[in-house]
């Protein structure tokens, strides 16, 4: 039966600095594998680069890290839609170019505009988090375009920014293809990481191992169920072997579940352990890793004194055993689809809001650009973007990681031109500098999402910082104006935002509740086992997004916490809906499971 809430694990929610040391050398299934390509990617665009002598390399080198996915299939869908993409927005830029050239008004006028429009987007629409690449992309186009003063360095610049976003797009399509795995290698090792997990959990914890199977819990099988699908554009694995995937992948999140709600660090030692039990989820999770699936698993006999695990070895049963019926998938393809703008994008004031905070920051920026005539800080336009979100906590916790992700990298970056490319006798040392700097912050970036931004600002900061043109440079300039241009976006964005209209996360708390509580009701109702554990699987995505938001509230300043006593409260309700979605799922717990969760019904409605 599923145990109480410990205080031990509300801290999971309020992460300290060792919870977040402990992210960043967490080694979660295929995060290095997915760095260490990442990073060769990276470097195999600065090489291309070289080669063409692209200038600026930094862009091309940033927009690859940005782009690059896990799984060959995402990776050429991205890399192709990348250049339709750019083709369309060069000639957007021409456009307003042709409008702005040589008149100030215009120009002015254009930015604070399309600023305007970018961030409602930003806020409003499925656009989101495109919407701010696209408004950077844009707007800043159009001002340093502006300060170009001959028409055939404009008309070679526009080639030049085709060229940046080309060359990334190739080798993703090219490298990706070559050296990413196949979308139903990558589902089979989260598969096998959730088996591994639970007979972990069942053979005794310590805080640590307790920590990283809720992170891994919480992921869902959202990220799963998305690599199916691409795999199924690859037109080379039987339909029937991916629907035994994805009851495989809802299965073990299932068994995760389990074994983790019931399972106390401090009581494993105390029971008789189910070793049948433990040595059928090892022995699923070796075949995963070959990239076996298996059709069936054999009935596992357990004593009377191991009943309680007979949920558990029920599941393991029918790990790749789809049930004919609908399920949760196919319950959702059957309901109405949203559309591109929010319901309330043209009714509710908080999307305008923010469109005119985020269009403030970016003018505000622009005149301090102007004004001083400082181009190596453009780069504070370009944070204005980059920090905007929608909420205070959100916005502080991503400004907080830009910060000291852009103070990591800009450190590597001048200590690497001090001390280590003034010995560089050829290109292979300086791609070998480019490749372990990636590779750091692609180790980050691929991490948990916490700390996920700071490794893209880590590589975004050292290749603004010593990739200025093609072939490595000294110039400490660069680095230092770029690095205040970051600075100087996060200041002023967060004065806009902290000044004007400000928006709490924890205003959107309640309704996290309410979609926990709605998917605990569908998980209940679902009339198969197979549409019980996919419920079950959308249940923990739904508690994941509301700690997270729990966690953005706690980050706001103190006069902005409507009621931190009600917050804790709310803390609480999420792991009592984590402890009734698992307890659904065990027969013998399910009645009692189902009374906790009339209540929490109750407290809601």
């Amino acid at each position: 039966m599923a145990r109480p809430a410990t205080k031990a694990e509300f801290s999971l929610r309020k992460p300290g600095l060792l919870r977040l040391w402990r992210m960043v050398c967490n080694p979660s299934p295929g995060r290095q594998g997915h760095a260490l390509r990442m990073a060769a990617g990276c470097t195999a665009t600065v090489l291309v680069g070289e080669i063409w002598q692209v200038p600026d390399l930094a862009v091309p080198a940033l927009v690859t890290m940005a782009i690059w996915q896990k799984d060959r299939v995402t990776n050429a869908l991205a890399g192709v839609a990348v250049n339709i993409l750019i083709i369309l927005l060069l000639a957007f830029v021409y456009l307003w170019i042709r409008l702005t050239l040589d008149n100030p008004m215009a120009l002015t006028a254009a930015i604070a505009g399309l600023s305007f429009c970018f961030f409602f987007l930003g806020s409003a629409s499925k656009l989101k988090p495109i919407a701010y690449m696209l408004g950077f992309c844009v707007v800043y186009g159009l001002i340093a375009i502006d300060q170009v003063p001959v028409g055939e360095l404009i008309t070679r610049a526009i080639l030049y920014v085709d060229l940046f976003i080309a060359v990334p797009g190739v080798v993703m399509l090219v490298i990706g293809l070559l050296i990413c795995p196949s979308p139903r290698t990558i589902a089979m090792q989260g598969i096998a990481a959730r088996l591994r997990m639970s007979a972990t959990l069942l053979s005794g914890i310590d805080d640590v191992a307790h920590e990283r199977a809720t992170d891994l819990l919480r992921e869902g099988t959202g990220g799963l169920i998305k690599s199916l699908k691409m795999a199924r554009l690859e037109k080379m694995w039987s339909p029937e072997e991916l629907a035994r995937l994805e009851q495989a992948a809802n299965a073990s999140e299932g068994l995760l579940s389990l074994a983790l709600t019931d399972r106390l660090p401090e009581e494993a030692g105390n029971r008789e352990l189910p070793l049948s039990l433990i040595d059928a989820l090892n022995a699923s999770a070796a075949l995963f890793e070959k990239g076996i699936c298996p059709e069936s698993t054999a009935r596992l006999a357990l004593n009377d004194e191991q009943s309680e695990y007979r949920a558990m070895a029920n599941i393991l049963e029918m790990l790749t055993v789809p049930s004919p019926e609908a399920t949760g998938e196919k319950a959702e393809k059957q309901a109405p689809k949203s559309g591109f703008f929010a319901a309330d994008a043209f009714t509710n004031p908080d999307h305008t809001r923010f469109a005119v905070k985020g269009t403030a920051s970016v003018m505000l920026s622009y005149f301090i650009f102007s004004i001083l005539d400082w181009p190596g800080i453009h780069t504070c336009i370009i944070t204005c973007f980059i920090v905007a979100q929608p909420t205070m906590g959100e916005m502080i916790s991503k400004l907080t990681l830009r910060i000291v992700g852009a103070l990591i990298g800009g450190a590597v970056g001048i200590a690497a031109i001090i001390f280590v490319i003034p010995h560089f006798n050829d290109i292979t040392a300086f791609l070998c500098l480019v490749f372990v700097v990636s590779l750091l912050a692609a180790w980050i970036k691929t991490g948990d999402e916490r700390i996920a931004y700071a490794g893209f600002q880590i590589g975004i900061a050292f290749y603004l910082t010593d990739l200025k043109g093609y072939g490595p440079t000294t110039d400490m300039v660069t680095a230092r104006d770029r690095i205040l241009g970051i600075m100087l976006g996060n200041f002023v964005t967060y004065a806009m935002f902290t000044s004007f209209w400000a928006s709490s996360a924890f205003n959107g708390i309640d309704a996290r509740l309410k979609t926990i509580v709605q998917r605990l009701g569908k998980q209940r109702d679902a009339v198969t086992a197979s549409g019980q554990l996919a419920c079950a699987a959308s249940v923990q995505e739904a508690v994941s997004l509301a700690e997270r938001q729990s966690e953005y509230a706690f980050a706001e300043p103190d006069h902005m916490r409507a009621d931190m006593n009600h917050l804790e409260q709310l803390d609480g309700l999420f792991h009592e809906a984590e402890t009734i979605s698992a307890a659904l799922l065990d027969p013998a717990a399910r009645q009692h499971a189902e009374t906790r969760l009339a209540h929490l019904e109750s407290i809601i409605s």
